[in-house]
């Protein structure tokens, strides 16, 4: 059989009855057996409009002979069952039920994304995960949820912002920041340097990636003031550094380059959560000439290619914890979905 990890909500009617009754329903499934269920956690609503019921949120885990879709038709029938309606994102809701983990499985279908999307920094689902799989690990990640919760008990209040060129970087770092009344860190562009590196990668790329490196190195030390007093947002993330020159810079170059970056690693303060950026690079292209930025344009599609890609490979380090890709857009609603990340945290 399958280990499946659920996470239960309700703030709607009477939700505890409602948790117990969907435990009882799944229970009775000849497919499932409910193995370990936690206690049942009183949360502030995350996102969706305001004044909302509290709700009662809590975790479950299963041994199944279902496939991970059909445990999802279990779930929405479930769901359906105890009178959820899906009438509003992040809306006020009788039964939530959603599918976190499966075994090591890593999907992504229109359908069902597993591991869940957002649970890697949700505090209200790490919380009662923990209660009763505390070993079991996020498959992409490479974390279990005991490490996840540790992490954000103890990193520091700080959410980096990282991509490629014109994904709306600064101006998400900027509106979050504002939103949130949070210290602010943010790279410090010469328009006409950058605009020479564009036009000769080849000979201004070495005096370019170390000056942006040196930068964020200084922004983000340890040693600065401010990591305790409130939430941090930066417009760069500093292992963007290394994604940067892998692409830029000569081989040995980049040899020289990734042993600066790994000893100052060491000293500087680790976000709670990255928020990657991305597009297709058509979009890039798009955004690019909107912005109309010397030198920008004449960057050939491969290389933005080759950027988003080294990017996402640095996120994917299996050191550097939860990751939000999100895809880049309308600026409102990128500040809904990281104000609703921030508030899950806390």
């Amino acid at each position: 059989m399958s280990l499946a990890l659920l996470a239960l909500g309700s703030n709607l009617g009477d939700r505890r009855a409602i948790l117990d009754a969907a435990i009882g329903l799944l229970a009775r499934h000849d497919a499932v057996r409910v193995a370990r269920v936690s206690r049942w956690h009183e949360t502030f609503p995350v996102g969706g409009p305001a004044g909302q019921p509290l709700f009662l949120n809590g975790a479950a885990l299963l041994e199944t002979l279902l496939a991970p879709h059909g445990l999802l038709s279990l779930l929405i029938q479930v769901e359906t069952d105890l009178g959820r309606l899906r009438v509003e994102r992040w809306g006020k809701r009788t039964l939530d039920l959603d599918l976190l983990l499966y075994d090591d499985v890593v999907l992504e279908t229109p359908e069902l994304v597993v591991p869940h999307p957002r649970m890697a920094w949700r505090r209200f689902v790490l919380e009662p995960a923990a209660e009763i799989a505390p070993s079991m690990s996020h498959p992409k990640i490479g974390w279990t949820i005991r490490r996840l919760l540790d992490h954000l008990n103890s990193a520091a209040d700080y959410v980096a912002i990282t991509g490629t060129a014109a994904t709306g970087k600064t101006l998400l770092a900027e509106r979050l920041a504002k939103a949130e009344s949070a210290r602010l860190l943010a790279e410090d562009v010469d328009p006409e340097r950058l605009a020479a590196f564009y036009r000769d990668p080849a000979g201004a790329g070495w005096e370019m990636e170390l000056e942006f490196f040196w930068q964020r190195a200084d922004l983000l030390s340890a040693g600065r003031p401010g990591w305790q007093d409130r939430l941090t947002v930066s417009d760069f993330w500093f292992d963007q550094s290394n994604a940067y020159a892998s692409v830029w810079l000569a081989p040995d170059q980049f040899a020289e380059f990734r042993e600066k970056w790994q000893a100052a690693r060491r000293d500087v303060v680790k976000p709670k959560l990255i928020v990657l950026l991305h597009a297709p690079p058509e979009e890039f292209r798009a955004q690019i000439e909107r912005r109309g930025r010397t030198g920008e344009r004449d960057l050939p599609a491969r290389v933005l290619e080759e950027v988003e890609r080294a990017i996402r490979d640095e996120a994917a380090r299996p050191d550097q914890g939860p990751v939000f890709l999100l895809p880049s857009g309308d600026i409102d609603q990128l500040l809904a979905e990281t104000r609703a990340a921030v508030e899950s945290m806390r």
